[in-house]
């Protein structure tokens, strides 16, 4: 019988993966920050028309744009902790779905024990 199961791959921290991960990081923030000025540009356009209600436009606008700087705090906050994290250490990058083979006779907690890959610059480094 085959099952599914799920598998954590785990990323090792390298200079090599640091800088990937340093760059998307920076790409997304600035990202973020192009999409605040965007919605700033089209609320004031919109604020011009005066087609619609001040007070709800504004609002929503408001919460559009503090998602996303909220989301560019938390990536601040990733490129600090990832300045402090040595190099080796194991980042968890996704969990992804296994078919696992079972039959009569083997230890379920083996097989339910979690499975991981370990991918070390864009290779696959170990299985556990």
């Amino acid at each position: 019988m085959k099952i599914l199961q799920s598998v954590v791959v785990k990323q090792v921290l390298t200079e090599k993966s640091k800088l990937a991960l340093l760059e998307g990081y920076e790409k997304n923030k600035q990202q973020l920050k192009k999409e605040c000025e965007q919605l700033r540009f089209e609320l004031k356009k919109l604020e011009k028309t005066k087609k619609y209600q001040p007070n709800n436009i504004k609002l929503h606008f408001e919460q559009e744009i503090q998602k996303r700087e909220e989301r560019v705090k938390l990536l601040d906050f990733q490129i600090e902790q990832l300045h402090i994290l040595p190099l080796g250490s194991e980042l968890k990058e996704k969990e992804v779905k296994a078919i696992i083979e079972i039959e009569v006779g083997d230890r379920w907690e083996a097989v339910q024990s979690e499975k991981t890959i370990i991918i070390k610059d864009g290779i696959i480094d170990e299985i556990r």
